[in-house]
């Protein structure tokens, strides 16, 4: 069916308002061996954090949960999202909510986003838009690849990010939601991270290399037995269109309950908007 999508850059506007709309209001052994290591050096640390992709499409798939923390004029507002994520079709599906408006008097409708290589699928986002109809668009036509202006970053995306590891430290044991895992800190490059990328994340990936404020993306990412993400944090600087300078994003990921069944579809063509979406 995606196949038959033509290609649409014209709801890019769509996506930067769900973090606009916010920042306006705001002024052990492992199966394969790979985790056998703590990777108490730098350089096996190094090792490590870079396979943490292909251990997660060595899993298939999993639950996840995202959260994405913005602050801009002093106030800090957070995004929501939870869903499923197949790591083979690399396809997903997302609930987003925003939060509540600065007076607090009315909510947002939680916007269902499709992810997809090379292309977001959108819901319940944008003036106008039938509330049966799709926004589809170009995450590599978005100039941080959709890493943060769809308010949630894509859990495929955030682990192959990490194939730009240039340093990792191992810093000690921990637990995530009961889970004992490996944790370490780093600094991944946008740059090295998008040559290394699969297809479908090398684009995008490359575009938020040029198109964030640097290419260096602080992290700490905590890891399984078996070497597959539970919890990732990425810090980006963000450079926001409707003011001058940039917003520091905290984007985090869970990760959970690997190998479930995931079925995610597609919008057909026909399911497509194709008229002008207004700005809310």
């Amino acid at each position: 069916m995606a196949e038959r999508q033509q290609r649409r850059t014209g709801g890019v506007g769509v996506v930067a308002g769900v973090v606009a709309v916010v920042c306006a209001g705001a002024a052990g052994c492992s199966g394969s061996g790979v985790a056998a290591e703590d990777g108490r050096s730098s350089g096996d640390a190094v090792e490590v954090v870079r396979l943490a992709a292909d251990r997660l499409v060595e899993a298939r798939s999993s639950k996840a949960r995202t959260s994405m923390e913005m602050a801009t004029g002093g106030t800090r507002v957070t995004i929501r999202g939870e869903g499923i994520y197949d790591y083979r079709r690399r396809v997903g599906e997302l609930k987003v909510l925003l939060p509540q408006d600065p007076a607090g008097t009315s909510e947002h409708r939680p916007i269902t986003e499709l992810l997809a290589p090379g292309a977001l699928f959108m819901k319940n986002r944008g003036a106008g838009v039938p509330s049966d109809k799709w926004v589809r668009v170009e995450t590599a036509s978005l100039s941080d690849g959709n890493l943060v202006t769809g308010g949630a970053t894509d859990p495929f995306a955030a682990a192959e990010l990490l194939r730009g590891t240039r340093s990792a430290t191992y810093v000690g044991e921990t637990e995530v939601a009961g889970t004992e895992v490996r944790h370490y800190r780093g600094v991944a490059d946008l740059t090295v991270a998008a040559r290394d990328a699969s297809a479908g994340n090398r684009s995008a990936l490359g575009a938020a290399a040029k198109g964030f404020a640097t290419a260096r993306v602080p992290f700490d990412v905590y890891l399984d037995d078996d070497g597959r993400i539970r919890k990732v944090r990425h810090r980006f600087s963000f450079v926001n269109g409707q003011q001058e300078g940039t917003v520091a994003v905290a984007s985090t990921t869970l990760l959970y309950d690997f190998g479930i069944a995931v079925d995610v579809r597609l919008p057909d063509g026909d399911d497509i908007y194709a008229g002008k979406i207004a700005e809310e």
